[in-house]
């Protein structure tokens, strides 16, 4: 049994962006009940959410920017773009999906949990430095990581996006940093637009972001097969202190707002791939955030299952997943990323 912490907190409810919109509290809601299921309640640990203080903020957005986000709390709806909106209550929610995860980072940095996965929201990785987008008001993952190397002093955090989309946000935070590896496979083209296999950071950051940029379609053996021929290599040379992950839960099969065909079993199988990279390398130490994921259902098995991976209640074997893989997708999801790569890795050479 590994000790596994938990972020949640009714005040992530407080975030309305409005009637119909797919990142609604609902989202939590299913979660926060899934933890109460008789195989799942007192099996994990709770961590208190915290709010960011302005100077945790600042190591990502601009001081203008984080006013213009407090500005939202006087008013009962506001816009930040056409896809983002906010309630009264969205500037806290959005305080406390940052600072949740500081704390859960911090947990498992200490070693006083194993593990974590931040059950927050708004969601995080679309954010710029000065522009809310894409449902996203903080980059609560790009947050997690700085904190950790400010506050907690690691020097080298990998950031794991398997959302849907691509975290424009994100890349945009460290492209020209080295000691940060981003690794995203996201929908491409999609929103919004970034991830192409060719963005792979900048100046003294170069071939450290690396985005496997995929068609519609690809499911639970293409996206373990993907991991493992293209993120497990490079980690030996990066030696990452923490593992973060971006998991979004819109590649689930049935997600509306997406066209991959991953399954809870598939979630699972790449949370055991992404666990034995940490064991290789950080003693363990991962912690998740939610980003995206708006099949509630979907939402809530998928996430169940991670949680079960990461608490050792489960153990799924990812090599049988990759032995069902179309090896046709696989390939042409490898090229492109390959051949750029293998330009800094070198155990993508071939």
């Amino acid at each position: 049994m590994e000790k596994t912490g938990i972020v949640r907190d009714i005040r992530y409810m407080d975030h309305h962006p409005g009637f119909g919109h797919p990142e609604s509290p609902r989202r939590l809601e299913v979660l926060y009940d899934m933890l109460e299921d008789p195989d799942m309640a007192g099996r994990f640990q709770d961590i208190p959410a915290r709010e960011a203080d302005t100077e945790e903020l600042c190591l990502i957005h601009s001081l203008r920017y984080i006013k213009r986000v407090a500005s939202t709390a006087e008013r009962a709806h506001d816009w930040l773009d056409p896809d983002t909106t906010t309630s009264s209550g969205s500037y806290e929610a959005a305080l406390l999906a940052a600072g949740g995860l500081c704390e859960a980072v911090s947990r498992v940095a200490s070693g006083e949990l194993d593990n974590a996965f931040a059950l927050v929201r708004p969601p995080g990785h679309h954010a710029e430095t000065d522009e809310g987008r894409g449902f996203c008001l903080f980059n609560n993952v790009a947050i997690g990581a700085r904190y950790a190397q400010t506050a907690l002093h690691l020097k080298r955090i990998l950031i794991v996006d398997w959302d849907l989309h691509h975290g424009n946000g994100t890349q945009h935070s460290f492209e020209s940093d080295p000691s940060i590896l981003y690794f995203s496979t996201h929908q491409y083209p999609y929103y919004p637009g970034s991830g192409a296999s060719h963005e792979v950071g900048r100046r003294q950051g170069e071939g450290f972001t690396v985005n496997v940029p995929l068609g519609t379609g690809y499911g639970d053996g293409e996206y373990a097969a993907i991991f493992e021929k293209i993120l497990k290599p490079i980690v030996p040379d990066f030696k990452p202190e923490l593992i973060l992950v971006s998991a979004g839960f819109d590649i689930y099969r049935g997600d509306p707002l997406g066209g991959m065909k991953v399954s809870p079993k598939g979630f699972a199988g790449l949370t055991r791939l992404i666990m034995e990279i940490a064991a290789s390398c950080c003693g363990g130490k991962i912690v998740f955030t939610l980003e995206g994921g708006y099949d509630l259902k979907g939402l809530r098995d998928s996430v169940k299952a991670v949680l079960k991976e990461l608490a050792g209640l489960a153990f799924t074997n990812y090599a049988d997943m990759m032995a069902g893989a179309n090896p046709v997708a696989v390939d042409m999801a490898l090229k492109s990323v390959l051949q750029v790569q293998s330009r800094y890795w070198k155990n993508l050479r071939p």
